[in-house]
C-alpha cells in the first residue's frame, strides 16, 4: 500500500508536519493550501523539504468552486486554475484536487460540468498535470461519487480522473458497490477517513469529527475493499479534519494514521485478491492476563503486600536474580518488583508505585510480537541474566510494558524458570478470587483513540460504544476493548481535567497507566466475609445508595441489607446481575475491585458516580504534600 496523509490532519507548522509525516513512515503527503499559504518559504522550498524527507507530494488541494460557473465567472475560475498550476509545478506535484462546487452562483448540469473539466484537462495536459475531481457530500449539484464519476466519464480526458473519499460516500450512505465498476486508471487517488456515528449537519460533522480508519463507526474497510476490487494500486491517503488532532502531537497523530492504514490494508488483503498491504500474522488471540507487575520501593512494597495479603494472596515464589516477588490466588498472578536496577526502578522513579507492566497470554507470542512491530508498536528490551527468559515486549499506555507470553513455549513457564519457590507463609487460604475480570487504564482523553486503535489492531478484540462516566468534578469518557470470550477486558478511561479522580491519577502519577484491577469471584458475599476476617477495609458506600437501588431494581429488602452491610454495589442488565466491592485507594488513586457476574456483560457504569464520590474522599487534597497525609 502506498500511503499518504494530508497536512491538514496534523497540528503545527508545515516543516513540523512534514517531519512527523516522514518519521511515521508515509510515502507521500497532500499539501493543504492553507498550510502552504501560512508558510514563509516558496513552493520550491516546500518541494525540497518534502523530497529531502523522502516524501512525494501526492497532490495540492483544494481547488474550490470550479465547474458550472456562469459566463461572467467562468473565465476567472480558469485564471485561478492557471495560478494553481504555477504553484504545483514549483512544488513538484502533478495533481490538484478539485472538489465539487458549493457556490450559489453555480449552474447545474452534468454535461456543463464535463465540458469544463475537459477544457481544464486540456490546459493541465500542456503542463504535464492531472485533475482529480471529488464529490463533496454537501456539494450543490454533485454530492455523490457516482455523479462525479459520470462527470469524469463524459469529460473523456486522460488527465482528468476521480478522487474517492470514504467520508463523503459513507456519510451519505451511498452504495459502495458502485465503485467496483469504475476503471482503476480513472481513480487518481483515494482519501480515507472514519468518523463516529453522529446525527448532525454533514459539513460540521466532516470538519470537526473525522478520525483515522478503525477509530470510528463507518464501514471504511468495506469501502476500501470495493476500491481494491478494481485493481487500484495508487495512493491511499488520510484526510482528517478533527479538532482534537489539531491540538495534539503531530508525531503521535501521524504514527496513529500510518498504523491505521497498515491495519486497514491487512484487513482488506484477507478478503480481496490485492497487492496492497504487507503480510503479517493474524491479530493475536488473547487467552488471558498472565500477570500484572508493580514497581515499588521497599516502603511502599510493604504496604502493597499488606493489601494483597488482606485480599487473600499468598507469596509463592521469588525471582532468582532480581528483587521480585510473586503473589498468587486462583489464576491471578501479581509481581511486586523492588529491584534497584532496570526499567522497573526507572518507572518507579518517575511514577511512584504503579502497575507498570502486564503480561498477555496469547496463542503465539512471537507472532503477536511480529504483528505489533509491523503496526508500529515500540519494542522494548533489557538485559536478562543467563538462563532466564526474555519476553517479547512492547511499550504500552504511558510508556509501560506489555509482555507477550504463550503456553506453547517456555514463556508460559516463567514462574518455574525465572523464580524459585518461596518459604511457606503463615497466611490463611485465599478469599475466593478466581481471575482478573478486567483492567482499567486511565489516559488523557486526547489519547483515547490512539490506544483503542493500538489494542484493536494488534489483538483480536472489539471496542464497545463510548459512555460518559460521571465524576462529581467532571466527566470521564470510557470505552472498553474486549475479546469475544471475555479473556481480555480493558476499560479505557479518558480524563479531561485533573479535578476528576482519573485526572488526579494522571497528574500525580506523571502520566497514564493502570488505575485499577478487577478480580472475579463466584460468590461475592462469601468473599466479602473472608476479606472482613482478614482485616480488609472495603470502600464505604453511602447508605442513601442502597435505598435508591432497592427501589430502582425492586430488590428484596434482605438482599439490600446484605449489600449495605458489605458495601457491595449492584447493577443489572438484560443478561443478568452484577455485584461490585471496592478497596480504598492506594498511592495516588489506584484501587482494587472485586466483581461477581451472573450473566451480566457490562462494567457497572451506573455505579461509577457513587464509587468515585467515595474514593475521592480518600484523595490527598491539592497542595498537601504526600508525606503530610
Amino acid at each position: 500500500m502506498k500511503t499518504s496523509i494530508a497536512t491538514v490532519t496534523l497540528s503545527g507548522e508545515l516543516p513540523e508536519k512534514l517531519e512527523a509525516i516522514a518519521r511515521a513512515g508515509f510515502d507521500g503527503v497532500e499539501i493543504f493550501e492553507n498550510d502552504f499559504l501560512a508558510f514563509d518559504g516558496s513552493p520550491a522550498d516546500v518541494g525540497r523539504m518534502a523530497r529531502d524527507l523522502g516524501l512525494e507530494i501526492t497532490l495540492f488541494q483544494p481547488f474550490r468552486d470550479f465547474e458550472g460557473m456562469p459566463d461572467g465567472l467562468r473565465k476567472r475560475t480558469f485564471d485561478r486554475a492557471e495560478r494553481k498550476f504555477d504553484v504545483m509545478q514549483e512544488l513538484g506535484t502533478d495533481m490538484v484536487l478539485v472538489c465539487s462546487n458549493v457556490s450559489q452562483a453555480a449552474l447545474g448540469g452534468i454535461d456543463r460540468a464535463a465540458a469544463d473539466f475537459h477544457e481544464l484537462g486540456e490546459r493541465a495536459a500542456k503542463r504535464g498535470l492531472k485533475i482529480g475531481y471529488e464529490a463533496l457530500a454537501w456539494g450543490r449539484y454533485v454530492n455523490d461519487h457516482r455523479d462525479a464519476w459520470e462527470v469524469v466519464r463524459r469529460a473523456d480526458h486522460p488527465n482528468v480522473g476521480l478522487i474517492l473519499d470514504s467520508f463523503h460516500s459513507l456519510s451519505r450512505k451511498i452504495d459502495i458497490n458502485s465503485i467496483r465498476s469504475i476503471p482503476k486508471e480513472k481513480i487518481f487517488i483515494v482519501q480515507l477517513a472514519d468518523a463516529p456515528l453522529i446525527n448532525m449537519d454533514l459539513l460540521y460533522w466532516s470538519r470537526h469529527f473525522r478520525n483515522m480508519p478503525g477509530e470510528g463507526d463507518l464501514p471504511v474497510t468495506a469501502f476500501t475493499e470495493a476500491v481494491a476490487s478494481t485493481g487500484y494500486e495508487g495512493y491511499f491517503s488520510l484526510e482528517i479534519f478533527n479538532d482534537q488532532f489539531r491540538g495534539g502531537s503531530a508525531r503521535a497523530i501521524a504514527a496513529d494514521g500510518h498504523r491505521s492504514l497498515i491495519y486497514l490494508a491487512d484487513q482488506v488483503r484477507r478478503t480481496v485478491k490485492t497487492s496492497i498491504g504487507v503480510s503479517m500474522p493474524n491479530r493475536a488471540k488473547v487467552k488471558g492476563v498472565g500477570f500484572v507487575e508493580f514497581a515499588a520501593d521497599e516502603d511502599d512494597a510493604g504496604k502493597l503486600i499488606a493489601v494483597l495479603h488482606a485480599l487473600g494472596f499468598r507469596k509463592t515464589a521469588v525471582h532468582r536474580s532480581k528483587e521480585v516477588t510473586l503473589f498468587e490466588q486462583g489464576s491471578i498472578r501479581i509481581l511486586v518488583n523492588v529491584d534497584t536496577a532496570g526499567f522497573a526502578n526507572a518507572s518507579y522513579a518517575v511514577h511512584g508505585t504503579s502497575a507498570y507492566a502486564l503480561a498477555l497470554t496469547v496463542e503465539d507470542a512471537n507472532d503477536a510480537y511480529a504483528r505489533a512491530l509491523a503496526l508500529g508498536a515500540e519494542p522494548f528490551r533489557q538485559a536478562v541474566a543467563s538462563g532466564e527468559l526474555e519476553f517479547p515486549t512492547i511499550r504500552g499506555v504511558g510508556g509501560g510494558l506489555i509482555y507477550l507470553i504463550d503456553d506453547k513455549s517456555q514463556l508460559g513457564h516463567f514462574s518455574e524458570i525465572d523464580f524459585e519457590p518461596a518459604a511457606e507463609e503463615d497466611v490463611a487460604a485465599g478469599a475466593g478470587l478466581l481471575s482478573i475480570d478486567h483492567i482499567a487504564q486511565t489516559v488523557p482523553y486526547d489519547e483515547m483513540l490512539t490506544w483503542l486503535l493500538f489494542y484493536t489492531s494488534i489483538f483480536e478484540t472489539r471496542k464497545t460504544p463510548m459512555v460518559d462516566i460521571i465524576d462529581p468534578s467532571g466527566i470521564v469518557r470510557s470505552q472498553v476493548v474486549e475479546s469475544e470470550t471475555g479473556t481480555l477486558r480493558m476499560t479505557m478511561n479518558g480524563a479531561e481535567n485533573r479535578r476528576t479522580l482519573a485526572g488526579h491519577f494522571i497528574a500525580e502519577q506523571f502520566g497514564s497507566g493502570i488505575q485499577h484491577m478487577a478480580f472475579s469471584t463466584g460468590d461475592i458475599f462469601a468473599t466479602a466475609a473472608s476479606l472482613r476476617e482478614r482485616g480488609f477495609k472495603p470502600l464505604h458506600i453511602s447508605p442513601n445508595y442502597y435505598d435508591d437501588v432497592e427501589a430502582r431494581f425492586g430488590l428484596d429488602p434482605e438482599l439490600t441489607e446484605r449489600l449495605k452491610r458489605e458495601n457491595i454495589l449492584y447493577d443489572r442488565d438484560e443478561h443478568g446481575e452484577f455485584f461490585q466491592l471496592y478497596s480504598g485507594t492506594f498511592g495516588e488513586g489506584f484501587f482494587f475491585e472485586i466483581v461477581e457476574r451472573r450473566g451480566y456483560r457490562g462494567y457497572g457504569a451506573p455505579n461509577a458516580i457513587f464509587r468515585i464520590a467515595a474514593l475521592k474522599k480518600q484523595m490527598r487534597p491539592e497542595g498537601i504534600p504526600k508525606d503530610a497525609v
